[in-house]
């Protein structure tokens, strides 16, 4: 399928910076580097219309919608995007109302905010809202950016649930259905900071031609035509692929025991680094070897 837009998944903590203070010269200055060069402004110019696009903020997974969302106006609003507007969606047959779908219909972006992933789906999952989602995704210049729970919830397997330190013990991780925008991947997110990393090693162990991609915080990845992977931000996105496991015991042992599992690879991206989904093969921005 020849995917026409784009997913911007970020693994959480943005630093898009704060504005509830009164001197925003002096909050932009603290956060020089991520208005400059941050995941945000990347959001903007990877946009149909740029500054000029239209935005609209998501905050179905958020417990805190109402504090949440104008935050993230106010953030894009200092980048140069004054075309921004939040939806709430706290209910199914909201995503069923016609004013919301309109709105979407003429977005150019959504930004979905973190949160729970599964509040995300089990709220939108099956609604108009989440068909009209896919087919702007699949068939227009349309920009899908989400951060943590946003970014968990845009593939079609999801992880919702385990712990980080018992996340190699069978059974330990949760996985269901996500927004499905992007196939044979599985994310995760906060991951470097909170330790993440057994957590995609079970889920890819379970079913080795999933990639599993960890997302650190102020960290993303852009992928376009659904297949071509470009890191963004500060941090570190961690691939774990599975297709050339030798072995493992997964079938062999009870629920909540360890799981063993030989020859996992792994790569590690960071900014401006690349990698296909197709061919598996990745390339390192500044390579020594240029």
């Amino acid at each position: 399928m020849n995917i026409q837009g784009k997913l911007i998944i970020i693994g959480g903590a943005v630093d898009k910076g704060s504005f509830t203070e009164n001197d925003l010269d002096k909050s932009a200055t603290k956060n020089l580097n991520f208005f400059e060069e941050g995941i945000l402004k990347r959001i903007i110019k990877e946009s149909k219309n740029k500054e000029l696009s239209r935005i609209e903020v998501i905050t179905t997974a958020s417990k805190i919608p109402r504090e949440i969302g104008p935050e993230y106006v106010k953030a894009f609003n200092f980048l140069g995007a004054y075309n921004v507007d939040v939806i709430h969606i706290e209910r199914r047959e909201q995503a069923s109302d016609e004013d919301v779908l309109n709105r979407l219909k003429s977005a150019d972006v959504v930004m979905f905010t973190g949160g729970d992933q599964l509040r995300l789906t089990s709220i939108l999952g099956g609604t108009p809202f989440h068909d009209i989602l896919i087919s702007k995704y699949r068939n227009e210049d349309f920009t899908y950016a989400g951060t943590s729970a946003g970014a968990a919830a845009a593939s079609n397997n999801m992880i919702y649930q385990g712990s980080s330190q018992e996340a190699l013990l069978k059974g330990e991780v949760k996985i269901t259905s996500g927004l499905g925008l992007i196939d044979d991947v599985v994310i995760d997110t906060h991951f470097v900071q909170r330790g993440r990393i057994g957590r995609l090693f079970q889920a890819v162990v379970g079913n080795p031609k999933v990639l599993g991609i960890g997302l650190g915080e102020d960290t993303g990845l852009l992928i376009t035509n659904g297949r071509q992977m470009e890191a963004l931000g500060s941090g570190l996105v961690i691939l774990v692929d599975g297709r050339e496991i030798k072995d493992t015991n997964l079938t062999q042992v009870e629920l909540g025991q360890p799981i063993s599992i030989n020859h996992l690879v792994t790569h590690v991206m960071s900014k401006h680094d690349k990698f296909d989904l197709d061919t598996f093969k990745m390339t390192i921005h500044s390579s020594q070897y240029v």
